[in-house]
């Protein structure tokens, strides 16, 4: 009899356990990968950094080329001028890595929030954080918070007539998987379908030919455009944010995200992103909002 009787017991806890590890929710399991990467973030040391880098010694940092302005200065990211080169070289001080171990690699954009692993240890490059691309890749808290803004050509209608239902009118165009193009689509909602382009440049290209009578980008990308690639071009103005923001893209749960994004709260905390903005990007953003 105790013998049975200890076996039912066993055989009730057993499936007690069963039945507490079968109700695992992926929120619990999320909660859980959070405090590891909270924990490795109490752990970052250069010497517990160097083992999760992709290159022994030297910290990879990627981006696409061209490298526009004003993130970065003469398609030169190694420079260390503009505001994401500058933001790269910051955060890889905090990570105790000198600017001649940060070396730059290229990815182009569209293949940078592919799935699968990666030749580097984060991309940089305007890549705004996505609920869909955050299923295949990881991302840092956010470096830049973004508005994005319209570019026209000066003598179109679409510089004095921008209302919304004005904008449903017009022909519009942007870099393939870019959120400046998921913006038209699902802010301006044209009545024509959007031309979709391989890079910013092709978009660019087709707007001072005509082939479209506007594009979208963030807006001190817009800015610099408007003001120094396309003569005689414009910048309507910029839209309203909805919480669109740039972070830096690593490979999915890559251990080192938890520490980047120490580094950049103690960036934030420090005002070192606030004094790059002001310098690389305070004459670009001061622009008026229309409604999309």
């Amino acid at each position: 009899m105790r013998k049975t009787f200890v076996l039912v017991i066993f055989a009730l806890i057993g499936l007690g356990l069963t039945a507490v590890a079968s109700s695992a929710s992926p929120a619990s399991s999320s909660k859980a990968a959070s405090a590891v990467l909270t924990a490795k973030a109490s752990s970052c040391s250069h010497a517990s950094i160097a083992r999760d880098v992709y290159k022994i010694g030297s910290l990879t940092v990627a981006t696409d080329s061209p490298a526009y302005e004003p993130w970065f200065s003469n398609n030169t990211p190694s420079n260390g001028k503009g505001y994401e080169s500058a933001v790269a070289y910051a955060i890889a001080k905090q990570l105790g890595f000198s600017k001649s171990q940060v070396k730059w690699t290229v990815e182009p954009f569209d293949a940078s929030f592919a799935p699968g692993p990666k030749k580097f240890d984060f991309d940089i490059n305007e890549i705004s954080y996505t609920e869909e691309r955050a299923t295949v890749v990881s991302f840092s808290a956010s470096y830049y918070d973004v508005q994005q803004a319209l570019i026209a050509m000066r003598n179109s209608r679409i510089v004095k007539h921008h209302t919304p239902a004005d904008l449903r009118t017009y022909v519009f165009g942007d870099q393939i998987g870019s959120t400046s193009l998921a913006f038209i689509n699902t802010e301006l909602r044209p009545t024509q379908q959007p031309s979709v382009f391989n890079t910013l440049n092709d978009a660019k290209s087709a707007l001072q030919d005509g082939r479209i009578q506007a594009l979208v980008a963030d807006t001190p990308t817009a800015q610099y455009i408007s003001s120094s690639e396309i003569p005689k071009s414009v910048l309507v103005g910029q839209f309203p944010s909805t919480g669109e923001h740039y972070g830096l893209l690593f490979a999915k749960n890559d251990p080192l995200v938890a520490c980047v994004n120490k580094a950049i709260a103690t960036l934030k905390a420090n005002g070192s992103l606030a004094k790059f903005q002001k310098e690389y990007l305070g004459i670009y953003t001061s622009v008026p909002t229309i409604k999309p």
